[in-house]
């Protein structure tokens, strides 16, 4: 039996209309529970195109510094959380999940959690090896990235960070490599390399942005675990579980626009994101002046409006 013509077109237009609508998210703020504790998310925005998720760097550097990119939300969502053991999620204690894996783990029980058939990931930092390593499991489920300031490969951003230091002034230089190669130093004059350090590399721009200040007062109020345990002491000395890692490969595989962003003065420098990005098929690369690391803070309308030509290119 025939269906009436006006309930078909019903049909077609209520499908049509769910198609449209598939990456439709409301605002909230909530805790979703992950093997190891609770993660802290919110959404802010809605829209039909497609989400924005934010991957913070660190590991263990809570997501406070990325409120800039809240700014984004206009016809679509942009997803913060604070990953295991920083910010406001649980603390984490456990080692055994402070890996790549656990950390993919928590950001696809996000994803499921949400219901988005397809994301956008904006990473910044050791975000992009989250949201590379991400994009390798579950490619299907992306639609673009963005990689600002990458940690892609652990020897060439040691080797970078090696250079920077070389360059400075021995007062600020010595204090450094003697931690670096673990001599016993004097507090003071570490103290004064270390401010120096990441007044030239990292967050350029005084006086800091809010979005910075909160991110440090959290930072230190709940010293992540994840980060020593992962990454190091300091980001000059790469002496986790991180050393040696080497994402390169999955670059070549990426089948989905890439934006690339650094800073002027980044400590992911601009000489080797240009290598990743004449790795990756359909990339490209931004560099921002003047800026350091923290590129939201130091030049925070250039990068949005970067990010913003980026995603002009999708229509959904």
């Amino acid at each position: 039996m025939k269906l009436p013509t006006l309930l078909i077109l019903g049909i077609i237009f209520i499908q049509f209309f769910s198609c449209q609508n598939s990456n439709l998210l409301k605002p909230e703020e909530g805790f979703l529970e992950v093997e190891g504790g609770k993660i802290w998310y919110e959404v802010f925005g809605s829209g039909n195109k497609t989400p924005i998720l934010v991957l913070h760097g660190g590991p263990g550097y809570p997501s406070y510094y990325l409120n800039p990119l809240k700014k984004l939300a206009n016809d679509r969502s942009v997803i913060l959380f604070d990953q295991l053991g920083c910010g406001r999620s649980d603390i984490l204690t456990d080692t055994n999940l402070m890996t790549i894996d656990a950390h993919v783990a928590q950001t696809r029980k996000l994803i499921e959690h949400l219901k988005i058939e397809k994301v956008i990931i904006y990473g910044h930092s050791w975000g992009t090896t989250l949201g590379t390593e991400y994009y390798k499991k579950y490619p299907d489920n992306i639609e673009a990235l963005i990689l600002g300031s990458p940690c892609i490969d652990s020897d060439m951003w040691q080797n970078d960070s090696d250079k920077l230091v070389a360059q400075l002034p021995d007062s600020i230089r010595i204090p450094i490599e003697n931690h670096i190669n673990k001599s016993i130093p004097d507090t003071t004059a570490l103290n004064k390399a270390i401010d120096y350090f990441y007044d030239e590399f990292y967050t350029r721009k005084r006086p800091h942005s809010e979005a910075i200040i909160k991110a440090d007062s959290s930072w230190y109020a709940k010293k992540s675990m994840v980060y020593e345990y992962m990454f190091g002491v300091e980001e000059y000395s790469i002496d986790g579980t991180l050393k040696g890692y080497d994402g390169k490969e999955i670059l070549k595989m990426i089948q989905v626009p890439v934006l690339y962003i650094t800073g002027e003065y980044d400590t992911a420098t601009p000489s080797t994101v240009k290598e990743y990005n004449e790795m990756t098929p359909n990339s490209r690369l931004k560099v921002i002046e003047n800026a350091g690391h923290q590129t939201l803070n130091d030049n925070e309308e250039i990068e949005l409006n970067i990010i913003e030509s980026f995603l002009s290119e999708f229509k959904e």
